[in-house]
């Protein structure tokens, strides 16, 4: 991995370098952060780091949190890094893992990234005699019906959470069913963190059911989640199948950040 430098002498921008030390520094941090905090940590003058702040803010790459004086990364920040994923590594790198997943199980298999209050689908592994599904690659879904979105908000602070979904308009539904407010998508996901994996029945597509697992990095950000999706009338041990995809979870990540 490169090494964006921090001696004076090798930046021609310190603007650009100062800016791209923040938001890897907020990505590296479990939760939102105090500008006072980043200012010590990356020896940046308090009030350059307010203004840096602002202008991220302006663009949706950081979001400000006014009752806790804090600061955490924004939804443009989540399409930047499911732009990168899409690009390359996690596809290529998932492509074999859940294709075995799906031969593990018997079911099709699925990666994908979170793009927003969405979910982008960039690797489809369909199990042979499986009816077909509308996650094809490309297929762009809400997070919250989704087993994969649903795996991956979990693994995001509670704040970025509230932020994209900040009322009961940001809900859309597909079959009726899913949560509806931000009181039941906190519930939703309490207890997927509770599980370790998560899970929908018939809220995508009628008939089917799918369990997911997020992909996390190093600082236990999610990237993407893996999930089955099989016929609700299949016989299909949950705990079991979850633990299938929770390892092929783990293999991904290890082999993203080696």
């Amino acid at each position: 991995m490169s090494v964006i430098p921090d001696s004076p002498a090798k930046v021609q921008v310190p603007a650009a370098d100062q800016t791209l030390r923040i938001l890897r520094h907020m990505a590296a941090r479990p939760g939102p952060v105090a500008a006072a905090a980043i200012a010590r940590a990356l020896g940046i003058p308090r009030s350059s780091v307010h203004h840096l702040l602002n202008t991220l803010a302006a663009h949706g790459f950081v979001l400000h949190l006014p009752e806790e004086r804090r600061w955490m990364l924004g939804a443009s920040a989540s399409e930047l890094a499911g732009g990168f994923a899409r690009q390359q590594p996690l596809a290529r790198l998932g492509r074999p893992l859940v294709s075995a997943l799906a031969d593990r199980l018997g079911e099709s298999t699925h990666l994908a990234v979170l793009s927003g209050s969405d979910v982008v689908y960039i690797v489809e592994e369909r199990a042979p005699r499986r009816p077909a599904l509308v996650t094809d690659v490309g297929v762009r879904l809400p997070a919250h019906l989704t087993a994969t979105g649903r795996a991956m908000l979990a693994a995001l602070p509670r704040e970025q959470v509230r932020a994209l979904y900040p009322d009961a308009s940001a809900f859309a539904t597909r079959t009726g069913r899913g949560p509806a407010t931000p009181a039941a998508l906190r519930e939703l996901l309490r207890g997927i963190r509770q599980a370790g994996y998560a899970s929908e029945d018939g809220e995508v597509t009628e008939g089917a059911r799918s369990i997911g697992v997020a992909v996390r990095d190093a600082a236990g950000w999610p990237l993407a989640a893996v999930a089955s999706t099989w016929e609700s009338s299949r016989a299909l041990e949950a705990d079991a199948a979850a633990e299938a995809i929770e390892e092929t979870a783990t293999v991904l990540a290890q082999r993203l950040f080696p």
